[in-house]
């Protein structure tokens, strides 16, 4: 019994010194986010001084026009619109590979799961190409197209339809349901966690994607929130205040992304076939 207690005991600190390790760089963060841009060079790091971020989020949206706010705007159409799309994708991929009877299936699900494990620095340039050719670059679709495609997401769903009951989509297939009812009714229902994983994955990646956008954009209209704060980080030698707006605007970037996460905690504790089978 003591032992077991001094475990729980040990396991407990050092999952708290990491958890203060991971939450280290939010804290810095917010306390830089206070500061002016005096007190964020010559001041303590980790301590306030001379609060004043009210000012500081005033002088975050009101600079430059407000294009701060079509940075986010931009990022909110790039990550929602690419998350909603990869996800869908992902799902009816996945149903297909995992479901359906086709030759060469696996064949090609291995071609998938190896575009995993390309960078997407090695794509950046036949992205561009591409879009090129198409007349696309410089536009919200050199950046939304790309942002469609998840092999991961297709894996996932993959693995999680193959737990679809058989039996289930027989007896719908019996009650007269097509293909496509029997799919958006009941197999997207069963694969609701896998599907808030993929979203939830493809959402962050494309929200703090900075390369795909550096490639692809040359106007700054176009900016999502990532580039558009390293283009101001650029200048920062010229405008210092733009130092402090820079980490005042990554502070506002990062809300979002925790407010997302943590609303859709719940979805991943659902159970995978929680109510689809009953005896």
């Amino acid at each position: 019994m003591r032992t077991t207690i001094r475990t729980r005991r040990l396991v407990t600190v050092l999952l708290a010194v990491l958890a203060g390790y991971f939450l280290l760089p939010l804290y810095w963060l917010v306390i830089a986010a206070t500061k002016n841009t005096g007190d964020l060079i010559n001041s303590s790091p980790l301590w306030f001084a001379s609060p004043q971020l009210f000012s500081n989020l005033a002088e975050l949206v009101s600079f430059g026009d407000g294009i701060f706010w079509r940075w986010i705007l931009n990022s909110v159409v790039y990550a929602g619109v690419g998350a909603i799309g990869a996800t869908f994708i992902s799902a009816c991929a996945g149903y297909a590979l995992a479901k359906c009877e086709f030759r060469g299936r696996e064949a090609l699900f291995d071609v998938i799961l190896a575009g995993v494990l390309l960078p997407m620095t090695a794509l950046g340039l036949p992205l561009f190409l591409l879009m090129s050719k198409l007349g696309l670059a410089n536009t919200y679709w050199a950046v939304l197209l790309p942002s469609l495609v998840s092999p991961f997401g297709v894996y996932l769903s993959r693995v999680y339809a193959a737990t679809v009951p058989d039996d289930v989509l027989d007896a719908a297939r019996s009650d007269g349901a097509g293909e496509w009812r029997i799919f958006l009714k009941i197999v997207l229902r069963i694969m609701s966690p896998a599907l808030v994983t993929i979203f939830l994955f493809q959402f962050v990646a494309i929200w703090n994607n900075y390369f795909l956008p550096l490639v692809m954009l040359s106007d700054n209209q176009l900016y999502p929130i990532t580039l558009g704060l390293t283009s101001w980080q650029g200048f920062a030698d010229r405008q210092p205040i733009l130092q402090t707006l820079t980490v005042v605007g990554a502070l506002v970037s990062v809300i979002p992304l925790i407010v997302l996460s943590g609303a859709l905690q719940r979805f991943w504790r659902a159970g995978l076939t929680e109510g689809s089978v009953r005896e």
